[in-house]
């Protein structure tokens, strides 16, 4: 699992900033000269970025936007309309999990086989047909000592499970507090703890 630190404001920023991730990952699948996926850019102008205004969180950073959205804020040039990766845990959508019929916002529990720690999370970004990514904030509340998105990443095969919850945020709730999330994820029954098994079979083996 990749460290994605997309949607936090101070993920991506010009030169004499000091953002938490390099630009070239802000592309699609991290290819150089792919579509910037990270953050926004003028509509007229797909290499010029939006930067933050005086009243937003870092100003003079780019606006770092994710796939899931705060459907009750329409202006995509407040950063707070994106899910915040140094706040919420989230996970991105692959392919695998979308033909499986989850969505955008719902909740899942994640699971280091690892640190042996479990927490709930949402679906919060797309763009990685694989979705091997969580946001920064997911793996530091697994116990991994991760500060940013440049270097750190979670190498083992199955180390990271995931439980998909489809259908579980119908209402599409959005959320600025981890505990918040926590609180509605546990107030639908869902379950964060699951068994882990002995010996995960990957393809590799």
């Amino acid at each position: 699992m990749d460290v994605d630190v997309d949607g936090g404001p101070n993920a991506y920023g010009p030169p004499g900033t000091h953002p938490l991730d390099e630009l070239r990952n802000a592309h699609y699948r991290r290819r150089k000269h792919a579509e910037i996926v990270g953050y926004l850019t003028d509509d007229n102008n797909p290499n010029l970025p939006i930067i933050q205004g005086p009243n937003d969180p870092y100003p003079g950073y780019y606006i770092s936007q994710t796939a899931y959205v705060d459907a009750a804020n329409p202006n995509e040039r407040d950063p707070r309309r994106y899910v915040d990766a140094t706040r919420i845990n989230y996970v991105v959508l692959g392919n695998a999990a979308r033909k499986r019929g989850a969505r955008l916002g719902d909740f899942v529990a994640v699971t280091s086989t690892r640190t042996h720690k479990s927490v709930f999370a949402i679906i919060g970004d797309d763009g990685n047909p694989s979705g091997d990514e969580g946001s920064l904030h997911l793996l530091q509340d697994l116990g991994y000592p991760f500060k940013n998105g440049i270097d750190d990443a979670v190498e083992q095969r199955g180390e990271i499970l995931i439980r998909f919850y489809p259908n579980s945020n119908p209402n599409q709730l959005f959320f600025r507090t981890q505990s918040a999330l926590d609180q509605a994820a546990t107030k639908l029954g869902l379950v964060r703890d699951f068994p882990v098994p002995r010996k995960v079979v990957t393809s590799k083996e």
